[in-house]
Parts: structure tokens; sequence; C-alpha cells
């Protein structure tokens, strides 16, 4: 690091956890962002003001005048702009280091085939099941660890799948595909405007934490978070050794 990256990430390089070697681990990472909504904004602007080296994004979304609410990447001025790149423009104005891939299109399986073997972590910020489950899938095939986090209303949740860890599920084995769960979204329910900031910074410091080798993550677990009584509490998630998506992974472990 330079001397400005030394001032710039002081106050990481004096926790002992963290240190010289962890910023600089930050530095050098590249974190896959999908979706530049409530969720994606605060964990944007969380992983660009860290240092996190590349960051891409993928929203096919331009900002809307009701965006504004809760989506703090996003100003009055920029109503109409593609998201991706209005985070851009937001990360650059706190940390112009950082190297941000903007890509306005929808994040469908080709494209994350490509997106996700090239980034060290994923972070799911969407709002519907397809693309999460397509998300998933490009994690397990590419070992990739994936931190996913929701809101609607006044509940969010988060949890971390790592298909490098033995024994733990992925997003399929918790939600599978064919659960016939029924899809919400903001648009018509609503959602609480800090709750996505919690979630999403939560996220970000999840991906942090994995990026720099620090911590414990909530791998394996699901944590619930009730924004009413300001509530957390967390489950521990089994794997399903039938899941279309990683059983192979489970199947395979137990042999060896």
């Amino acid at each position: 690091m330079n001397d400005a990256q030394l001032l710039r990430y002081s106050r990481h390089i004096l926790l002992n956890e963290l240190g010289i070697e962890g910023q600089e681990a930050l530095l050098a990472s590249h974190a896959l962002v999908i979706g530049a909504g409530g969720l994606g904004s605060p964990v944007c602007l969380y992983l660009g003001s860290a240092g996190v080296g590349v960051i891409t994004v993928v929203d096919h979304d331009a900002v809307d005048e009701t965006n504004l609410q809760r989506q703090i990447a996003h100003t009055l001025d920029r109503v109409g702009t593609p998201k991706a790149e209005s985070v851009l423009q937001a990360i650059a104005a706190i940390n112009p280091d950082v190297v941000v891939k903007p890509l306005v299109r929808r994040a469908n399986d080709v494209l994350l085939d490509t997106l996700v073997a090239q980034a060290d972590v994923v972070l799911d910020c969407t709002d519907n099941f397809t693309t999460r489950h397509a998300i998933n899938r490009a994690c397990v095939t590419h070992g990739k660890p994936l931190v996913s986090g929701a809101a609607i209303r006044l509940d969010g949740q988060l949890s971390v799948f790592d298909p490098r860890q033995p024994g733990k599920p992925c997003y399929a084995c918790v939600f599978p595909e064919d659960s016939g769960v029924e899809e919400t979204r903001c648009a018509t329910l609503g959602v609480f405007a800090p709750l996505v900031g919690i979630v999403g910074t939560m996220q970000a410091a999840e991906a942090l934490k994995l990026l720099s080798g620090i911590g414990s993550r909530l791998t394996g677990q699901l944590l619930m978070i009730d924004g009413r009584d300001m509530a957390f509490n967390a489950i521990t998630l089994p794997a399903n050794p039938q899941c279309p998506v990683c059983g192979h992974l489970h199947r395979a472990s137990v042999a060896a």
C-alpha cells in the first residue's frame, strides 16, 4: 500500500483481526454484486469504501423516484440513469481508487457463468427467485461463496452459502425451485427503508470477512431479522444430499 492508502484505511489497519495483510487482501479482491437497489446500495457503498479492489455491479434497471426512499446509492439528479452506472458514480465519490465495472444487463445463466468464475465473492441483492437460483447454480458450479440477503415489509433474511465447505447447504437446499413459494416484491407490499440498509450492510460485512479471512461467517445459518421489534434469530440450515444443485458435492464428501 502507498501512503495515501495507509491513511485512507488506517481504521481498518488498526484492527488486530484485519491489519495490513487483511486490507491488502481486500485491495486485491473482486466482488460481484447482482442488484443495485435497496440491498445493493449499501453493499456497494461499503465494499467500495472498504477498498475492495474490483466491484462488478449487474443491474438492468434505471433509477426511479420511488427508489429514493431506500436505495441510498442513488440521487434525485440521477433518476433515469441505469442503476449500475449510478452506483459507479456513488462509489467514485467516496473512493475513486476502486475499479467499478457496471453492467446494465439482466443476470442470466450465460452471463453469470462468466462473471461468477471471475469473482472472489458473490452478493445476491436481487428480488426474484429465478435470478437467485441462477446465481446459486453458478456459485456452486464455480465453487464461489454466496452472500444472500432479502427484505420485504419489516422482515429480513441473511445467509452465506459456501460450496467450498463440506456438508453446508446451498440456496436451493433451503429454498427449492419447485417449492411453490409465492414471490413477493416491495413494489406491491412495501418495505421499511432502514431494513434494506441493515440487511445490505450485514451482507457487506459477511463479504468483507470472507475476503479478508477474519471472524466466523453465517455459513449454514439463516439469520432472520424482525424489524418491528429489532429481533434477530438464527437457525441452522441442513444440507440436502438430494439437492439437484449441490447434492453431488455432499455425496462425494461422504464417499471420500
